[in-house]
């Protein structure tokens, strides 16, 4: 058997507050200081002890992320030289007399970076390096190979090739 309920606002008829207290607390954000976080200011006392538990109050978001952007991994110079010998420990590089043969894209590294100084002659094959890691490298006996990717930039090119 379903049972017809009144709104609870039709009890009140006749009451000043509907059940809210005093006459003027339920009219906006009067009565507690404002929405939200406002009200928390100089004299704000009853609101600051709330805040001040928050461990990150008021660092918020800011901006927004780009969905299209594409995150590059990357490995500077110094982090090459301090895993190398991990590497070729894990087979994912190779030891070719005094160099190394590093494939970044079976460890995952998109762009090779120039920070530090190579301690090994590397012949290193990514798909992009900054120009002083290639010269980094290249002074210290080794080479950088670019990987040139081979997908068509545009649409248009694409349906050319189809042709």
């Amino acid at each position: 058997m379903s049972m017809n309920l009144r709104k609870k606002s039709s009890r009140h008829r006749g009451s000043w507050t509907h059940g809210h207290g005093e006459k003027k607390k339920h009219r906006g954000a009067g009565s507690r200081g404002g929405r939200g976080n406002a009200g928390s200011g100089k004299r704000g006392d009853a609101k600051k002890p709330s805040f001040w538990k928050l461990k990150n109050f008021n660092k918020g978001k800011k901006g927004f992320t780009n969905p299209a952007e594409n995150k590059l991994n990357t490995i500077t110079l110094t982090e090459l030289n301090s895993k190398i010998n991990q590497l070729v420990e894990s087979g994912m590089a190779t030891k070719k007399g005094n160099s190394f043969i590093v494939n970044c894209q079976s460890i995952g590294i998109d762009k090779l970076l120039g920070t530090g100084v190579p301690l090994f002659a590397f012949e290193i094959v990514v798909a992009q390096a900054t120009a002083g890691a290639i010269k980094k490298v290249e002074e210290a006996g080794g080479k950088v190979e670019l990987i040139v990717n081979e997908q068509p930039a545009s649409v248009e090119e694409a349906e050319e090739d189809s042709e």
